[in-house]
């Protein structure tokens, strides 16, 4: 769908807010807190950003974006984009909702991160539930929205932790009483998800309680001992080879087929498959541990076969 441009601001240091609205004036898609968008920064460039408004809203998306020289050119892209110019966008899709149920809820964010979850932390407080928060930046310079976590109906219930101040979050003892009624989510720099996920299976959180959202893959181990293997197309039958050092969707586009993606990193869930029959190399910060260990769907854009032959839905 078209939106313009209508408003852009900086929130931090090297962060941006970008409010889109319809080109027509009309309602925008409903979302719930969590979701996120697919933006066309420029031809053929598609990133994902999270919207960070209040839920309900449907006369604007609001994103935040950090500049990044060391990302693959998105964040430039947004960067410096100018108030009135059309964008297209993808309706609001969320991977990382709240879970209804909980009776508490436990809000980590780490730098950009914070995106969806002050949007989590609106449509908490929006219901009187409970929840706190825990944001950690570098310094207050580099630290987004602070003004609407300031707020009344969030200041009480959020926590800044400033490396500059040599402020760390206490992770064992936020996430020492876990239960099967408390919700945990978490979104940053991969590193500091991973620290969070390691501290919670220690304290022996359930995995159905642990919610994430990577926004870019952490560091891939050594591929030098990736194979060829073959990927069959349920649909025809069809077989075609992928060589070792290739992915699946470029093997796949090679002969003509081709599969929806976006991020290409195995975040996004945009290209995710069923698998017919085979054992998925899974690769990606997409996918649950339950959900890995199912083995009947892959990200293709990044994962890879343990079998000599991958049957896919396609």
């Amino acid at each position: 769908m078209k939106v313009r441009l209508a408003n852009k601001r900086d929130v931090a240091t090297d962060i941006c807010e970008f409010e889109l609205v319809s080109v027509d004036g009309s309602a925008l898609p409903a979302f719930t807190a969590g979701a996120h968008i697919d933006v066309h920064v420029a031809d053929g460039l598609v990133r994902q950003y999270s919207l960070c408004n209040a839920p309900g809203e449907t006369h604007r998306y609001c994103l935040g974006v950090l500049r990044d020289p060391a990302s693959r050119g998105g964040s430039e892209g947004m960067h410096a984009l100018t108030v009135g110019t059309t964008l297209e966008i993808s309706a609001p899709r969320n991977h990382f909702p709240l879970d209804e149920q909980a009776q508490h809820s436990i809000l980590l964010a780490g730098g950009i991160g914070v995106t969806p979850i002050l949007c989590m932390a609106e449509a908490l407080s929006a219901r009187n539930a409970s929840f706190e928060v825990h944001y950690c930046t570098r310094e207050p310079a580099r630290t987004a929205f602070r003004e609407r976590f300031a707020r009344d109906d969030l200041a009480a219930k959020t926590r800044l932790y400033f490396d500059s101040d040599g402020e760390r979050a206490d992770l064992d003892a936020i996430l020492a009483q876990p239960s099967g009624s408390k919700h945990l989510y978490v979104c940053g720099p991969a590193g500091f998800i991973e620290a969070v996920l390691a501290r919670a299976e220690a304290a022996q959180w359930p995995e159905g309680n642990v919610h994430r959202e990577y926004f870019a893959a952490p560091a891939q181990a050594d591929t030098g001992g990736d194979t060829p293997f073959q990927v069959k197309l349920h649909s025809s039958g069809r077989v075609i080879d992928v060589k070792a050092g290739e992915t699946i969707v470029a093997a796949l586009a090679a002969q003509g087929v081709e599969v929806q993606m976006s991020c290409e990193q195995g975040v996004c869930g945009t290209c995710l498959t069923r698998v017919i029959d085979g054992t998925p190399d899974h690769r990606d910060v997409y996918l649950t541990d339950d959900e890995r260990a199912a083995n009947d769907q892959i990200l293709p854009c990044c994962s890879r076969s343990k079998s000599a032959v991958l049957v896919l839905d396609l």
